[in-house]
């Protein structure tokens, strides 16, 4: 066996330092993930399958449409002139499929393909467990401590002055008081669409015996522009950070002269590039018990799932109940996701989820100006309080800018806008968290004074 093996030897040693040929420059240039030759191909093929009416829902033919839309716009974002230094990538794929949908030029029966996986697989839901359980049981258990007590004020202070100000806009517009603090600063501050307005008008139904799917065409214009205005504004704090350096920490939110507070994650993945496919099995698993923990949780008490796994990981994490090996597979878990599901899911959700038409609503000039001022609000308190409590200002107000994002998927469109990911934890505890107790708060104020 050694004989037959040897000669391999050289020839591989030969083959990787020989001179890069045309091909291989190729092959090593990516759209998004994707080899460019291999991007050409599967266009092609995506484009045949099309004119010959062969698209199915077959997972195969899925995860070809998406990657193709996906890493298409996400490369034309980044490349704008102006929109690349607001986050292009992340506005395009969050923004502009659903434009292309409504323009009917996505192939019908491409949309049909991934709605219909999106909608019976919820792909989506695991996406964010994966996030979520990984960006959580990858930390640092002392890192998740200061962390959630460092940003607490900020992101208290940044929703109370959100609700005051947002109110007093939308009173001043004319839209009312209880319209504007139920309808349009409250699902801001929700947490997204699943885990936010879904479970807020719904209880609002309950509360006005109204059908809940006509409220929840009230509310989703306000979280659509919300998150826009976050990813905007992030996209422009990661812009003024690179002329500004001084208001920003590059990814890290402690100002002081300790270490960073991800440094504990960072240093405990030293070794990735030993995590076995086990590890990396054992930490996916891990993670679907704890949303199944969570999904139970909701049949059972109507609370929201991905709030209870939120709380579960978190409290694994404290309890010392993650092993090494564990971290290191939540965190190989978690980087796959971002590299290769965030554009795609983004885009699926945009094209099959998002209403065009509900979205251009919300630019009419009362509601706009109350969406806008209230996101604004919420990062310019959470950029101002930031160094009395020891952070850096951008990193602060990014992080508090999550608590108006769409859930998991604004979370990631946000701190992508700003190239901020590693700040992915205290996005989470910001958006899950925070979302869930406005939500519970808000169901509790409208059965106390009504609707």
């Amino acid at each position: 066996m050694s004989d037959l093996a040897s000669p391999a030897a050289p020839s591989d040693t030969a083959t990787e330092h020989r001179p890069p040929s045309r091909w291989d420059r190729c092959m090593d240039f990516d759209i998004g993930i994707v080899p460019l030759p291999v991007f050409v191909a599967l266009a092609a093929l995506i484009a045949g399958l099309s004119a010959t009416h062969h698209i199915t829902g077959e997972l195969a033919v899925v995860v070809g449409i998406m990657a193709v839309f996906a890493f298409a716009l996400a490369e034309v974002g980044k490349r704008l002139p102006v929109l690349r230094s607001i986050g292009g990538a992340a506005v395009f794929v969050t923004l502009v499929p659903s434009y292309l949908a409504y323009q009917g030029l996505v192939p019908k029966a491409a949309l049909d393909s991934i709605g219909g996986f999106f909608d019976d697989t919820k792909v989506l839901s695991l996406f964010i467990v994966f996030v979520i359980v990984g960006s959580i049981m990858s930390m640092d258990r002392t890192v998740l401590v200061r962390g959630f007590a460092r940003i607490f004020v900020p992101l208290l202070a940044g929703s109370v002055v959100a609700l005051v100000v947002g109110t007093a806009v939308g009173t001043a517009s004319g839209l009312g008081f209880k319209h504007t603090v139920f309808f349009v600063v409250v699902p801001i501050m929700a947490g997204g669409v699943g885990e936010g307005a879904i479970p807020l008008t719904i209880g609002y139904a309950g509360i006005l015996g109204a059908a809940q799917g006509e409220l929840l065409a009230r509310v989703l214009p306000a979280i659509f522009v919300g998150n826009l205005t976050a990813i905007l504004l992030a996209g422009l704090l990661g812009h003024v950070c690179r002329r500004r350096p001084d208001l920003s920490g590059n990814g890290r939110l402690d100002a002081g002269d300790g270490p960073d507070l991800l440094e504990g994650a960072e240093t405990a993945h030293g070794g990735r590039a030993a995590v076995t496919a086990q590890q990396v099995a054992a930490a996916g698993v891990t993670a679907v018990t704890l949303y199944l923990a969570g999904v139970l949780a909701h049949g059972l008490f109507a609370w929201p799932a991905p709030v209870v796994m939120l709380v579960l990981a978190v409290a694994l994490k404290l309890a010392h109940g993650v092993t090494p090996r564990l971290q290191q597979g939540s965190r190989f878990v978690y980087d796959f996701c971002l590299a290769a599901m965030a554009f795609p899911m983004l885009f699926t959700f945009s094209a099959t989820q998002t209403p065009w038409r509900t979205l251009v609503e919300g630019f009419s000039p009362a509601p706009l100006l109350t969406c806008v001022l209230t996101v604004c609000a919420m990062v310019g308190t959470g950029f101002l309080v930031a160094r009395r409590v020891g952070l850096h200002p951008a990193e602060t107000a990014l992080v508090t800018a999550t608590h108006s994002g769409m859930g998991g998927a604004g979370d990631i469109a946000i701190l992508a806008a700003a190239d901020r990911m590693r700040l992915m934890p205290f996005a989470q505890i910001a958006t899950r968290i925070g979302g869930g107790l406005t939500v519970t708060l808000a169901l509790v104020a409208a059965h106390t004074v009504g609707l």
